[in-house]
């Protein structure tokens, strides 16, 4: 698997409550439903199309 990238993000405390309870419901990581989210924002911004090659990664526990 390749390396994968990190960086500090800087998120006001509500959404970061709201994503952390999203990605609960879905039975994610926050850095796995974040990666979802912008996978999937991504893919609707080139029209379909997938961001990348790879299927999505499965819930972490």
């Amino acid at each position: 698997m390749a390396a994968r990238k990190q960086f500090l993000l800087r998120i006001d405390p509500e959404v970061w409550a709201d994503v952390e309870k999203w990605a609960a419901d879905e039975l994610r990581s926050v850095n796995a439903q974040v990666e979802y989210l912008l996978r999937d924002a991504l893919r609707k911004r080139k029209g379909g199309r997938a961001a990348d090659a790879r299927p999505p990664s499965p819930p972490e526990p």
